[in-house]
C-alpha cells in the first residue's frame, strides 16, 4: 500500500468537537469504487473510545501471554496484539443487528461484542474471557471452550472456531438468514491470509454472489499464516481480489479510522442488494501464530520492532489524540493505568475462581443426563465411579 503520511502526523484541521485525520495509506478497490476518501472526521469521544478499547485488548492479550507462560492457560492460545484496529474499527461501523464470526484469534471480538452490543461492563467481559482460558466456571463457555471457543449469542457473535476456514461458509449462512429476515444487517466472517486458500471460501463466495447475500468476507492479512509468508504461500496474494466475480477492498488494518470507513463502505454495499464483498485488512501480529510459535523463525525481531515503531495502531491513535488536544499526556497515562488495573483485577478474579466442575462434562451434550455418574477407563468394563 502506498504511504501518504508519517505516523506522527495526521491532524489536518481543528474544530471544537471533532478533528479531521488523514489516512496513512490509500484504499485499493476491485470491481467497486471504494470509499474514495483520504481522510475522515472523528469526535473527541469517538477517538478516546476507540483508543481505550484497543488499549484494553492489548493489555488483555499481554496478560494472556503471561498466563500461558505461567502454565495457567493450556493448549492453544492465539493472541491479537498488533491487530486491534481491525476489530475495534469494524465495530465503529456496525451495530447489534450485524453478525460476527471469526477463527480462533477471537478474544478481541468477544470483548467488543460483550461491551458494545451486550452492554457488559468492561471488567465483567474481561473476567469471562480470561476465566474461560484458564478453565474456570465463570468463563464465557463455562470453562470448557478455552482460548479458541468464545461465544456470545445475545450479541450475535457466533464464536471463535477452531477449524481453519470453517467459519466462512457459516458466515455466508448467517448472511442468508439476514436476507431471509430482511432486518437490514450484514454478516461478517473473519479469516486469515492462510485460510484464504481454503476451498470453502470459494464455495461460500459463489453462493453468496448467486443469492446477493449481505456478506462481508474479512481477510485479516497478517502476512505469515501459520508461519509461511504470503509470498511463499500464495500464488496471488492480493486477497481482496480473491472473490474474482465479487467486489473487493484493501484497507490499512493498522488504522482504526481507515478500518471504520472501509467497513462503512462494505456494509452499505452488501446491504444495498449488490451481493458480497471481500475486505482485506493489511495488518501485523506481534506474537507468533499461537503461543507455541516463537514467531521469529520466519521473520526477525528487528522486523517486528520496526512495525511497532512505525505502524502500531495504538501509537497512531495516541498520537492523533494528543496532537488534537483531546487529552493531555497526564490524562492519557491515567486512563492507561486504569485499564492496566482493570485487566489485573480480571486476572486475579479468574485465578481465584473455581475450576469447571465435573458436572459440566456432559452438560450441553445430553438432553437427559446419564443416571450413573461414571466414566469408562482404558480397561474394558472397568469404570470409574464418581
Amino acid at each position: 500500500m502506498r504511504q501518504t503520511r508519517s505516523l506522527q502526523q495526521g491532524v489536518l484541521s481543528r474544530g471544537m468537537a471533532s478533528e479531521t485525520f488523514k489516512f496513512n495509506n490509500e484504499f485499493e478497490a476491485y470491481m467497486c469504487d471504494g470509499p474514495m476518501v483520504t481522510e475522515t472526521t472523528a469526535t473527541k469521544e469517538e477517538m478516546i473510545k476507540i483508543h481505550k478499547l484497543m488499549f484494553t485488548v492489548r493489555r488483555m492479550e499481554i496478560a494472556c501471554d503471561n498466563l500461558y507462560k505461567q502454565r495457567f492457560i493450556r493448549g492453544f492460545c492465539h493472541l491479537y496484539d498488533g491487530q486491534e484496529a481491525i476489530q475495534i474499527g469494524m465495530e465503529m461501523a456496525c451495530d447489534g443487528e450485524d453478525d460476527f464470526i471469526t477463527a480462533y484469534r477471537c478474544h478481541a471480538a468477544q470483548y467488543t461484542r460483550d461491551v458494545l452490543v451486550s452492554g457488559k461492563p468492561s471488567l465483567e467481559s474481561l473476567k469471562g474471557i480470561i476465566a474461560e482460558q484458564v478453565g474456570r466456571k465463570s468463563g464465557v463457555s463455562k470453562g470448557k471452550g478455552g482460548s479458541m471457543h468464545l461465544y456470545n449469542a445475545e450479541a450475535r457473535f457466533w464464536g471463535g472456531n477452531g477449524i481453519v476456514g470453517a467459519q466462512i461458509p457459516v458466515g455466508a449462512g448467517l448472511a442468508f438468514a439476514q436476507k431471509y429476515r430482511s432486518n437490514g444487517g450484514c454478516s461478517i466472517a473473519m479469516y486469515g491470509d492462510g485460510a484464504a486458500n481454503q476451498g470453502q471460501f470459494y464455495e461460500a463466495m459463489n453462493m453468496a454472489a448467486l443469492w446477493k447475500l449481505p456478506f462481508i468476507a474479512v481477510c485479516e492479512n497478517n502476512n505469515f499464516a501459520m508461519g509461511t509468508s504470503v509470498e511463499r504461500g500464495a500464488a496471488m496474494n492480493e486477497y481482496y481480489k480473491r472473490g474474482q466475480y465479487t467486489a473487493g477492498l484493501r484497507v490499512d488494518g493498522m488504522d482504526a479510522l481507515a478500518v471504520r470507513e472501509g467497513t462503512k463502505f462494505a456494509k452499505e454495499y452488501v446491504t444495498s442488494g449488490k451481493g458480497p464483498i471481500v475486505l482485506e485488512f493489511m495488518t501485523y501480529r506481534y506474537h507468533g501464530h499461537s503461543m507455541s510459535d516463537p514467531g521469529i523463525t520466519y521473520r526477525s525481531r528487528d522486523d517486528v520492532n520496526e512495525v511497532r515503531k512505525t505502524r502500531d495502531p495504538i501509537e497512531l491513535s495516541k498520537t492523533r489524540i494528543l496532537d488534537a488536544g483531546f487529552m493531555t499526556k497526564e490524562e492519557m497515562k491515567a486512563m492507561e493505568k486504569e485499564v492496566r488495573e482493570e485487566v489485573q483485577e480480571a486476572v486475579d478474579f479468574s485465578l481465584a475462581d473455581d475450576e469447571a466442575g465435573y458436572d459440566e462434562m456432559f452438560a450441553d451434550i445430553y438432553d437427559t443426563p446419564k443416571s450413573t455418574p461414571r466414566t469408562r477407563t482404558v480397561e474394558r468394563l472397568n469404570y470409574y465411579t464418581h
